[in-house]
């Protein structure tokens, strides 16, 4: 069964747990499964063959996962045509338009049928390619699932997308890395559908009792919800009297009148404004307090927990890329977990998390994109910023937010002072940001190392030939600085995904699983006694990253990570 197939090829899948699946590879194997034999013939292709699965989008991996099927390797469409034509457009009817030249926005939808128009039987018998070169919508739709023969033919214009996408990405020859980051976003994938299906483990209990430390006990109706709503905003109200009778705290410009009814003018009602008013009046700490305990409240209480927790796992979606610098997304609250809550995330009996988190990723990421050899040099310290800060003979502080700063576009406050210094010292680093923002003020598109394009030229002209208004220099800095951020932020996003997807294929053939990755930060939950094991399979995951990562002729760049086992995530330091 495994003949017509060569190990590592290119072979691209349909797969329904209803009707079957059906395999093409790029070296004219085909074969395919009625439901009742795909998944032994899927688990066995994968063991025996290792093939690059193909596949169209997440949904695949979704499915596959679903059936306890977890590919080593793929090429996902989806993915690989968010990092060729950058934002968050994709589908297989993009990927198909981009793959023939064909216009993107000119794909065709399914028009209702009603009294004026009928579905036929020629419709039934339709090809998955129109007569106008696109797809057809009705195969997106499902038409693709029908039969063994319709997946067949879904698994084949996979297999000719694909090939399509290498092509474009051997032709960014500026961008040798695009291909391994195509390999890498796609794993990337596979891994959102295993956090989808595995879910964080969350100590329920422990998520009740601090929820009820800030909201109260659970309520048993609407009534008592309100009532409940209505004391923790006398806590705030209660510090003015009857002054504070009629004031809405969850709307800003109630709130700064409230204050200013407490002798305290603020321009806006920013925590860290108010944090450093806490002695000013009772009212600012109980504010405070109360802003804690309505976040909670609406975003992660009890109807949260009802919501997105099953089985003890909390669970919600996720996207290997925002769309914008490609960094993976979360729903149901993963990535804005309140500190609060950190101590209810918690490792089942008998295992542990092993916690790791990049250290000063932006900088150490700018000093390999940019090829500085002094910036690069900086990077051998743990602490990169101690030595910026003494050959620029300034304090760690400053030589930070100047760094920071930098990236961001930020010319004054704390750092700014440090700029020059920052240009004499690390003139290549410099270059590199000033050259990006220079190509998206003009609304040039860019492209990250790993080849992500990033669209500048839909953001609309910065200026005409009688001189830029205000209000089109504003959008062209504006655009400067979102350009070499996300220069930076893009290439981090990059090698975080290419770190995570080692430690998951590291790991693979064990019970150990990534339940968490946070921007910089991954959390692996193993049984306790592989914790030693899992700990050094991450650590030295960071530098297999920075191996596969970095340009051969760059210089060479430190990463670094803090690694530790804990048992729940507010353990870490």
């Amino acid at each position: 069964m495994t003949d017509p197939f060569s190990a590592g090829e290119c072979v691209a899948i349909a797969f329904d747990a209803d009707v079957g699946a059906a395999v093409v590879g790029e070296h004219g194997g085909v074969a395919a499964w009625p439901a009742p034999m795909a998944i032994e013939a899927l688990e066995r292709l994968e063991r025996q063959v290792g093939p690059r699965w193909v596949w169209w989008g997440p949904d695949t991996a979704r499915r596959l996962v679903a059936a306890q099927v977890r590919p080593a390797r793929c090429w996902d469409l989806d993915a690989v045509h968010r990092l060729l034509q950058g934002g968050w457009p994709s589908g297989p009817a993009r990927a198909w338009a981009a793959a023939r030249g064909l216009d993107a926005d000119a794909t065709p939808t399914v028009a209702p049928v009603d009294l004026f128009s009928a579905a036929t039987d020629d419709d039934a018998d339709a090809d998955a390619v129109r007569p106008d070169g696109h797809l057809d919508p009705r195969w997106i739709d499902g038409r693709w699932r029908d039969d063994l023969d319709t997946l067949t033919r879904w698994a084949t214009l996979a297999l000719e997308v694909q090939r399509a996408q290498r092509a474009g990405l051997d032709d960014l020859d500026d961008r040798p890395a695009a291909p391994a980051t195509a390999r890498s976003e796609s794993a990337a994938a596979v891994l959102c559908a295993e956090l989808e299906h595995d879910g964080l483990p969350i100590d329920v209990a422990e998520a009740e009792r601090i929820i009820a430390s800030f909201v109260g006990p659970r309520p048993r109706d609407a009534a008592e919800e309100q009532r409940l709503t209505d004391e923790r905003d006398h806590r705030v109200l209660r510090h003015l009297g009857r002054a504070g009778t009629d004031v809405d705290l969850r709307n800003p410009a109630n709130v700064k009148s409230l204050l200013r009814r407490a002798g305290i003018e603020v321009p806006d009602t920013r925590a860290w404004r108010l944090e450093q008013l806490r002695d000013r009046h009772p009212v600012v700490d109980a504010l405070l307090e109360w802003r804690t305990a309505e976040r909670i409240g609406t975003a992660f209480g009890y109807r949260w927990l009802d919501e997105h927790v099953r089985n003890g796992r909390l669970r919600g979606s996720w996207s290997p890329s925002d769309g914008a610098a490609g960094r993976m997304t979360a729903t149901a609250g993963l990535h804005n977990l309140t500190a609060d809550l950190r101590p209810a995330i918690a490792a089942e009996p008998g295992h542990v998390f092993v916690r790791a988190d990049l250290g000063q990723i932006e900088p150490r990421i700018l000093a390999a994109v940019s090829g500085d050899p002094a910036l690069a040099a900086a990077t051998e310290d743990d602490d990169m910023y101690s030595p910026v800060a003494a050959r620029l003979g300034v304090a760690r502080d400053v030589a930070k937010v100047a760094v920071l700063g930098a990236m961001y576009g930020q010319t004054t406050g704390h750092g700014a002072a440090a700029l020059a210094g920052l240009r004499t010292n690390y003139p290549i680093a410099m270059g590199y940001l000033d050259g990006a923002a220079r190509r998206a003020e003009g609304g040039n598109d860019l492209r990250t190392r790993g080849g992500r394009l990033v669209r500048m030229s839909s953001a609309g002209d910065p200026g005409d030939d009688d001189g830029p208004s205000g209000v089109e220099r504003s959008r062209a800095a504006a655009r400067g600085r979102y350009g070499r951020n996300a220069m930076v932020q893009g290439a981090a996003a990059e090698f975080f995904k290419t770190w995570a997807v080692i430690v998951r294929a590291r790991c693979a053939g064990s019970a150990a699983r990534i339940v968490m990755c946070l921007h910089d930060e991954l959390l692996v939950h193993c049984h306790v006694a592989d914790a030693d094991e899992v700990l050094r399979r991450v650590t030295d995951g960071v530098q297999e990253a920075a191996h596969r990562w970095l340009e051969p002729t760059a210089p060479h760049v430190r990463f670094v990570a803090d690694a530790s086992v804990i048992h729940r995530w507010s353990d870490a330091k």
